[in-house]
């Protein structure tokens, strides 16, 4: 069958035939493998991430760009403390973002930003 315009070639041998199902053989593998994709990758970022003892956070994404994430913890322990923010980006490699110690009782954040290249911020972790 000519694509372009929609009419089939009369006569001649069925060698396209068999291309044809390779064809239709090699799309089926390409959507399962696409869900497959799909949905380890949304299981993947389903996973919550565990703050450090002593810590309370707030994660989340910049209101303006969406590659930006950040973590804005307060020690609430009796030890000081170093966290950064880690961002896994999808496509992009993940990042950490900028050291902050934290004595007891006071205040931080921590600030990184995925590349444009990939898919965006998939999970925000606080490390230790």
């Amino acid at each position: 069958m000519n694509l372009l315009t929609g009419t089939r070639r009369r006569g001649g041998t069925g060698a396209g035939k068999g291309s044809r199902s390779v064809l239709r053989a090699l799309a089926a593998a390409a959507t399962v493998a696409a869900l497959a994709v799909s949905v380890t990758s949304a299981t993947a970022t389903a996973a919550p991430a565990a703050i450090p003892p002593g810590l309370s956070c707030d994660t989340g994404k910049h209101a303006i760009d969406e590659y930006t994430g950040f973590a804005l913890c307060r020690n609430n322990g009796s030890q000081t403390q170093t966290l950064w923010v880690h961002l896994v980006c999808g496509w992009a490699p993940d990042v950490d973002g900028n050291r902050v110690t934290l004595r007891p009782g006071e205040s931080g954040q921590s600030t990184a930003h995925c590349g444009k290249i990939g898919t965006g911020i998939g999970e925000i972790h606080v490390r230790p």
